[in-house]
Formats: structure tokens, C-alpha cells, sequence
């Protein structure tokens, strides 16, 4: 059983998580193209080369899409802003865009939700990948620009602004492993899409605070690196992969620094004069947000250039995306998070969720039980001092899901995508349940 909202402290908030190109539709609205959109069109890169033009068509069913998240009991709906709508070549004011932020914001407003933005969830504007992207340091000023232009518009209206969700996916599985869009995989690529995309959370924490904005943070996707053995080597290459993934940016935004192991592999591909930034990409920030989904088990690989590592299947339970079913890492972050980083700072889980084979009325009953566990690792976080004030479930509609196209359905609310119906699942009830106030 779901653990309730009682057993949590007084004001905890819960809450669901969407992106914008996952589940809005890049057709209407003025939309520009992003570079997703070319990505999934060229083969071999998504499955059955499926894109967003359509996907859930938030864009114009936003209002059944706010009234399950009300139905539910939640508190606070995390959403992104489209880069491409809001500038469709990153430039350039679409006023149709600023309009639907507006209406989307307002309609959280009128449910009583509370709205948690997200400027950047990966949908970069087209013109701006065919300057190089997140490779251009450019990008992070354009960036700045962007983050002015919609919190003119709505920022009187959101409770807290992230600048950047999972900076690890933006910048390393896309450049490095060229598993998301750009598809690039090239060490230098990587090394300052790494550093830019912290140079341009730096940036929009300048602009915003420079507006009066409050309530600042980042979201950071963590990952639990087990090494596949206490062989000295696979327990090095472990320590390197968490470095890769969790503290460059932990370390980068709240230390000002690079980890030394990260730097062995990096630093001479960084951009010349990248140490100058470090004061901007570490100004202080509001709240943390932590998205958490498994672990990965590392062993060393002298056959492979730097890093040396790869991935050893593990023996756990797995989600429809193959990865493991850990609670366990979910307490382990956010105690070690607070331990050695915040310090006291309020932290959010921001995403936690499966991906499970869902027809429409199907009894997911192992969602559940992924909710019940991770709500639990989060009890035992709090129950040691972590200032966790509230969880969103990723993520509310099934939706598209990058590289596996619509296959991998993560939602608490069944999307038929021939219909577009939506079906709330048994775990949408359950959780339901768990979250009535009475």
C-alpha cells in the first residue's frame, strides 16, 4: 500500500511531472522546430522514427490534462516551457507561445496547483543546434535571453523555476553516447556541452535574480554507480562514472569545481578560460531538484578508451526500460545530497517513476508497488534529517519517451495514441487514495 499523505510532514507537497515536447505537439501553435525533430526523423536514431509533432496533444487538451492532476489530489504540477514555441528559432518572440504558458499557468491557478516550471527539458531550437548548440558557448547567452522573455510574461504566476532538468542527459548521453538528440559522440562535443550547460543555468540564475524572481533551483538526474566486483579496477571505474554523472554538476554548481577524476578525461577538451565561469555557474541557489530512477553496475574495460568502463546487467527486478528497481539509491542520494551539498537547502524529488507495459485497463499493480517503495526510501531519508519537501511522480500521461519513441509507457494515465484518450490507471487510484486528505 501507497504510504499516505498523513504519514508525511505537514505541508509535504505531492505532485506530477511532464515536459513539453513530450507531450505537447510541435504542430500547432507556431512551434519551431527543435532538434529532437530532426533528430527522431533520421533512421536508426528513434524507434520507428517517431517524433512529437502530435504526441499527447497537451496543447490543446491542457484542460482535462490539469483536471487529473486535480482529481488526484496532487498539490503542485512540474511542467516545461518549449524553448522552440516561446522563440521558434531561439531568437524570436512567438506571441502564441507566451499566450499558451499563460493559459496553461493560469489554469494550474484556477485548480489550486501549484505551478513548478521547467525552462529547459532538451527541446534546443533548430537554429541554434545549426550554430553547434550546446557546443556554442553562445547557446548559454541565447539561453539567458529566453529564460527573460517567459518569466516576463509568467513568472508572477510559478512557484519555482529550474533552469535545467538533468543536465547529464543534455550534455553527455547526447554527445558523448549519442543516445539523445544531437547524436553526437565525441569527447570535446561532450566535454563543453558539459560546462555550457551549467554556464547556462549560471546565466538564467543571473538574469532571474537581476528580475527579483525567487525560488531558483536545477534539476539534477542521479544514478547509482555499483561497482561489478571489489576488484580495485571495477570499484575505480564505478567512482569515475559517478563522477561523470552526479558530480560534475553537484560539485560544479555547489563547490564551483570539477572533479579530478572527471578532469583527467576532460579538461583538455574543455573551452579555454572555462575556470572563469565557475563563479557564475555556483551562485546560490533556492532548492534542489533530484530526479532518481535505478543503478547501473560498472566494471573497469581496458579495451575501451576513457572512461574504461562498461555496464554489467544486474540481478534485480527491472522496469519495461531495463533498468533496476533500487529504492535503496533513492535514500542513499538524498542523504548523501544533503550531507555533503545542501545542507539544509529544501530539496524536491522531481521525477521518480516506471516505465511498465500498460495496456488500457490493465491492472499495474507493480507501479504501485514502485510508488509505495520510493515513497518509503523517501520516509527514511526524512526520518535522517534530509529537508525533503515534496515528490513528483514522472510522469502523468504516457507520453513520448525520447529514443523509444511511444513505445515505454511511464504514466500514471493511459494515452490511447490513435484516440488520444486518456484512461486513468489502477495506480492513479491507488495513489489517489493514498494522497485524500481525509
Amino acid at each position: 500500500m501507497i504510504p499516505s499523505r498523513a504519514s508525511f510532514p505537514e505541508g509535504f507537497l505531492f505532485g506530477a511531472a511532464t515536459a513539453a515536447y513530450q507531450i505537447e505537439g510541435t504542430a500547432f501553435g507556431g512551434c519551431g522546430s527543435t532538434h529532437w525533430d530532426t533528430f527522431s526523423a533520421t533512421p536508426g536514431n528513434v524507434k520507428r522514427a517517431e517524433g512529437g509533432s502530435i504526441a499527447c496533444d497537451h496543447y490543446n487538451r491542457w484542460p482535462a490534462d490539469l483536471d487529473l492532476l486535480r482529481e488526484a489530489g496532487f498539490d503542485a504540477y512540474r511542467f516545461s516551457a518549449s524553448w522552440a514555441r516561446v522563440m521558434p528559432d531561439g531568437v524570436t518572440v512567438n506571441p502564441e507561445g507566451l499566450d499558451f504558458y499563460e493559459r496553461l499557468v493560469d489554469g494550474m491557478g484556477a485548480r489550486g496547483l501549484r505551478p513548478f516550471l521547467t525552462l529547459y527539458h532538451w527541446d534546443l531550437p533548430s537554429a541554434l543546434a545549426d550554430q553547434g548548440g550546446w557546443i556554442n558557448r553562445d547557446t548559454a547567452l541565447r539561453f539567458g535571453d529566453y529564460t527573460e522573455t517567459l518569466l516576463a510574461r509568467i513568472g508572477d504566476r510559478v512557484e519555482t523555476v529550474a533552469t535545467v532538468n538533468e543536465p547529464w542527459c543534455v550534455a553527455w548521453l547526447s554527445h558523448f553516447l549519442g543516445a539523445h538528440a544531437p547524436g553526437l559522440r565525441d569527447i570535446r562535443a561532450a566535454a563543453r556541452a558539459m560546462h555550457h550547460i551549467l554556464l547556462a543555468h549560471g546565466v538564467a540564475v543571473e538574469r532571474m535574480r537581476a528580475m527579483g524572481q525567487k525560488n531558483l533551483g536545477i534539476v539534477l538526474n542521479f544514478d547509482h554507480a555499483t561497482p561489478a566486483s571489489d576488484d580495485p579496477k571495477d570499484v575505480q571505474a564505478a567512482a569515475v562514472q559517478d563522477a561523470i554523472f552526479n558530480r560534475w554538476f553537484t560539485e560544479g554548481i555547489f563547490r564551483g569545481a570539477y572533479p579530478a577524476e572527471v578532469l583527467e578525461g576532460l579538461e583538455p577538451h574543455l573551452p579555454a578560460g572555462w575556470q572563469d565561469d565557475m563563479a557564475r555557474i555556483s551562485q546560490p541557489i533556492d532548492w534542489l531538484g533530484v530526479n532518481y530512477y535505478t543503478r547501473h553496475i560498472h566494471a573497469h574495460d581496458p579495451a575501451k578508451a576513457w572512461p574504461h568502463d562498461r555496464d554489467v546487467p544486474g540481478p534485480l527486478e527491472k522496469t519495461q526500460m531495463g533498468w533496476e528497481i533500487y529504492p535503496e539509491g533513492l535514500k542513499g542520494f538524498l542523504t548523501r545530497i544533503e550531507r555533503d551539498y545542501t545542507r539544509g537547502l529544501p530539496i524536491y524529488i522531481t521525477e521518480n517513476g516506471m516505465a511498465n507495459d500498460d495496456a488500457a485497463g490493465s491492472d499495474d499493480a507493480i507501479r504501485s508497488d514502485f510508488i509505495a517503495r520510493h515513497f518509503a526510501a523517501a520516509q527514511a531519508a526524512i526520518a535522517e534529517g534530509v529537508n525533503l519537501k515534496g515528490f513528483f511522480y514522472w510522469s502523468l500521461l504516457d507520453n513520448y519517451e525520447w529514443a523509444e519513441g511511444y513505445q515505454k509507457r511511464f504514466g500514471l494515465v493511459h494515452v490511447n495514441y490513435e484516440t488520444l484518450e486518456r484512461t486513468p490507471k489502477p495506480s492513479y487510484h491507488a495513489l489517489k487514495r493514498a494522497l485524500a486528505r481525509n
